[in-house]
Parts: structure tokens; sequence; C-alpha cells
């Protein structure tokens, strides 16, 4: 389902490590291209989430409409000076923005997510 590099593996597993925290995944709407990935770290899980990946120590938590769009995922880490962090590309994607923050998946649903356009 979702695919980590090693630089990826090696900064969650130590941002996760010796605790109960996960690294939670929604989709939201907003972006350029209609929809964008949102993560964070966090300790309890939310109302209908529920745990969609465990590896390698890293335990990824989304909620039921988000996980229909993480097959395929792929998240990397940058630590280049201009854009520092993670990435997040899926190769289901039909399209995406010029900034990369934002994505399409065809035949897919809309979400009732509230996001954020690239420009905010």
């Amino acid at each position: 389902m979702i695919t980590f590099s090693e630089k990826a593996k090696g900064m969650l597993v130590k941002e996760l490590q010796g605790s109960d925290r996960f690294v939670r995944i929604i989709v939201k709407r907003g972006g350029c291209a209609g929809m964008t990935y949102d993560a964070e770290i966090d300790t309890e899980k939310r109302q209908g989430e529920s745990v969609v990946q465990n590896e390698a120590g890293i335990v990824v938590v989304s909620d039921q409409e988000s996980t229909l769009f993480l097959d395929g995922l792929d998240i990397d880490y940058s630590d280049d000076l201009i854009s520092a962090g993670f990435r997040f590309t899926n190769g289901s994607n039909s399209s995406s923005c010029g900034c990369g923050a934002s994505f399409e998946l065809a035949g897919f649903p809309t979400l009732n997510k509230k996001g954020v356009s690239c420009g905010s």
C-alpha cells in the first residue's frame, strides 16, 4: 500500500521510537489539482481512524475516506536546503499541480474535507 524510501524510514523510525506515537495520513480537498496529503505524528486516534499499515516500527493511521487514496503512495524524505521534509507521490495520480503539493486520482470520488489552495 504505502512505500517508504530508506531515508523516510530512518527519519520516521527515529521520530516514533520508544513511544505509542504513529503517523496520521489524511487526504483533504485543496491545492491546484484537487487533493492534498496531510501528515502528522500523534499518540491518540480520532473517531473513525484505524491502523492501515504497520511496517518496521512505522504505524500509519488514517480515516476510512482517506484510505481509498493511500494505495500506491510513496513517501520520501529530502534534506535539501530549499524544500526539506517529507515528499508524498502516488503513481496512481492522474494529474498533479506544478508545485507538487496536490494531486488528482482518476475515477475516485470527491472528498468532503476542506483544504487550501497552493496559493494559500
